[in-house]
C-alpha cells in the first residue's frame, strides 16, 4: 500500500505575526510537491490569523489540546475549540509535553482519544531520550508509548505517528538515515504485531530530530520513512525543500 508522503511544521512557541505572515507567503509562492500532505502546528493564538493566510490546502494543527470538550481547565484548549477556529490537527505527546510538561503515556493517550473522537486528525509523537538509548531500551521506550495509544485508539486511519529521538530534536544531531529507518522499521513490525497488518501497512510514520534541507532527501528514501515532523527548519524557507524531499 502506498502511504502519501506527510510532512509537518511545528513553530512550538516561536513566531508572531510579521514572521508568520513572511513564512505563509513563501509557502504561498512556492511550488510544493502536491504528492504531499502537508500540516503546520502553529501557537494557538495565532491559529485563526495562520489559517486566513496560509494556502488552504494546507493542514493546521493545534500544539496540544486537552482531553475534555470544556470545563474549568485554566489555559487549556480543547479539540472542539481547535475545529470551530479551523484547525483540523492536533500534535499529541511531543517530547517536550512528556519532559517539560511532566505529561503520562496514559494522559496523552486520553488527549489523542478524544481528539479523534472530535474529529481532529492526531499527529502522535514517541521518542526515546539520549539515556534510553544508549542503555539500549530505544524499542522498549517506543513499543511502551505505543501501547499507551492502542489502549485508547480503536480507529487508526486519522493517526500519523512522529518518531522524534529526542536527543535529536534541537541538537543539531540527527539519527542518520539507517538508525531512523531501523526505529520505523521496529515500528511497522510492531503495528503488525499488535493492531492489526492492515494498520501497519497504511499507517504513516514521520520521523522528527534534527530534519533540514541537507538531510531530508536521504531520510526520505527510506521505505518505512513516511515523512518528517519538523521543528527549526519549519520557519525558514528551506522548509519548503524538506517539503519537496520526495521529488
Amino acid at each position: 500500500m502506498s502511504r502519501k508522503f506527510c510532512v509537518g511544521g511545528n513553530w512550538k512557541m516561536n513566531g508572531d505575526q510579521k514572521s508568520i505572515a513572511e513564512i505563509a507567503k513563501t509557502l504561498s509562492s512556492a511550488a510544493l510537491d502536491p504528492n504531499t500532505e502537508v500540516v503546520i502546528g502553529c501557537p494557538a493564538i495565532y491559529l485563526m490569523y495562520a489559517r486566513n493566510l496560509l494556502p488552504c490546502e494546507l493542514g493546521l494543527a493545534g500544539q496540544n489540546a486537552y482531553k475534555v470538550a470544556k470545563g474549568a481547565f485554566t489555559g487549556e484548549i480543547s479539540p472542539a475549540m481547535l475545529k470551530d477556529i479551523g484547525a483540523d490537527w492536533v500534535i499529541l505527546g511531543h517530547s517536550e509535553r512528556r519532559a517539560v510538561f511532566g505529561e503520562s503515556d496514559a494522559l496523552i493517550a486520553e488527549k489523542a482519544e478524544h481528539a479523534l473522537a472530535e474529529g481532529l486528525k492526531v499527529i502522535a509523537c514517541i521518542g526515546e531520550t539520549l539515556e534510553e538509548r544508549e542503555a539500549g531500551k530505544t524499542n522498549e521506550v517506543v513499543a511502551r508509548q505505543m501501547c499507551a495509544y492502542a489502549q485508547k485508539i480503536k480507529d487508526w486511519k486519522n493517526v500519523v505517528v512522529a518518531y522524534e529521538p529526542v536527543w535529536a530534536i534541537g541538537t543539531g544531531k540527527t539519527a542518520t538515515p539507517d538508525q531512523a529507518q531501523e526505529v520505523h522499521a521496529f515500528l511497522r513490525q510492531w503495528l503488525s504485531d499488535n493492531i492489526s497488518k492492515e494498520v501497519s501497512a497504511s499507517l504513516r510514520i514521520q520521523y522528527g530530530g534534527s530534519v533540514t534541507a541537507a538531510n531530508a532527501k536521504e531520510l526520505a528514501k527510506k521505505p518505512d520513512i513516511d515523512g518528517f515532523l519538523v521543528g527549526g527548519a519549519s520557519l525558514k524557507p528551506e522548509f519548503v525543500d524538506i517539503i519537496n524531499a520526495r521529488q
